[in-house]
């Protein structure tokens, strides 16, 4: 009988902190129409000649800070996640990784997988709330060159995974490893995204404001980004039994003020003037720790919350290659073959 591919999808990364390969990275990412939804000419202009040029030196600085000796920690754990869900899952089955932007190519590792006459493709976005930017344009992007194939076998997307038991209690398992009641405030940072971005999931020409996204997930909903990372929280502190005053749902690496609110940093901010000393932070929409979570949360947010006069901003690791992540994912693709 023949094998099914399995294939894990990420971001992407640079292939190095220089200059060149962040501009490069940059180049192909925010030139995605799923990334800047806004008109072609303009987004060509203001990609290529404004946000790129300016943008790749101070990015290059940033990831020279992220790289390890062994390279860009999301590929690192990528790979390692790879091997070891091939070892965990057997010899019917055939595991690939590889990223939506630059390295591994979605066009260099699905071309591989063409000729393996798979009997069924299992695709795995790695991103636990549906967000068009990502896991849509993961999915497009594997549509697209699928398509061109002569035989084209049975596909499986995975479109999120928020609410499943495994994701969650792997993240349990990491905040384990810290006492929550030695922390004055619990941040569950998310990424964030433009509001007109949510509000295009409805079809009744609301915002995703009017539709209680913080309160209650539903069947309009389910899709909507903000409403998933609220139920995501709400999932996680029940497991936590953490109560609602001391936690706050917020949105990390905005662009600007129409985003999604309350931005992370703001409340980091909040919190020291408040007179907390010790913030403990989740970040339930990355699987692997990269430069949003070691970088951003890690060094600039402990940067804020000190001048502000707190002292500890902890950073709960990713899944990353835990164990109990690799069981989970393998329990996801036997469900679905």
């Amino acid at each position: 009988m023949t094998k099914t591919g399995v294939l894990l999808v990420n971001l992407g990364t640079p292939d190095s902190p220089s200059v060149k390969d962040v501009r490069k990275y940059l180049f192909e990412f925010l030139n995605d129409p799923r990334v800047i939804d806004i008109p072609s000419v303009l987004r060509f202009f203001l990609v290529n000649f404004i946000i790129v040029p300016f943008r790749a030196p101070k990015s290059a600085e940033i990831y020279k800070m992220l790289w390890t000796d062994k390279g860009s920690p999301i590929l690192i754990y990528g790979e390692s996640v790879k091997e070891k869900l091939q070892q965990e899952l057997g010899n019917d089955f055939e595991v690939e990784l590889a990223m939506r932007y630059q390295n591994p190519s979605l066009n260099d590792v699905l071309a591989r997988m063409r000729v393996k006459n798979y009997r069924k493709i299992i695709v795995i976005p790695l991103f636990p709330q549906y967000a068009s930017a990502t896991t849509g344009s993961v999915i497009e992007k594997v549509m697209k060159i699928v398509s061109k194939w002569w035989v084209i076998p049975e596909i499986k997307f995975i479109g999120q995974f928020f609410d499943n038991e495994g994701y969650l209690n792997t993240i349990v398992e990491r905040a384990k490893e810290y006492n929550l009641n030695e922390f004055d405030h619990i941040l569950f940072s998310y990424h964030g995204l433009p509001e007109r971005q949510v509000d295009k999931v409805y079809f009744d020409g609301k915002p995703c404001s009017d539709h209680k996204c913080d309160e209650e997930l539903n069947d309009e909903n389910i899709y909507c980004y903000k409403a998933t990372c609220y139920a995501t929280t709400r999932l996680l502190t029940k497991k936590l039994n953490i109560p609602k005053e001391k936690y706050t749902v917020c949105f990390q690496s905005r662009l600007d003020k129409k985003w999604l609110e309350p931005f992370s940093d703001e409340v980091v901010i909040e919190q020291a003037k408040k007179g907390a000393k010790k913030l403990l932070v989740f970040s339930p929409a990355f699987v692997a720790d990269c430069l949003e979570t070691t970088v951003e949360i890690g060094i600039e947010y402990q940067k804020l919350f000190e001048e502000h006069g707190g002292k500890k901003v902890q950073l709960v690791e990713s899944l990353n290659d835990h164990p109990l992540w690799i069981k989970t994912l393998k329990e996801i693709i036997l469900k679905e073959n």
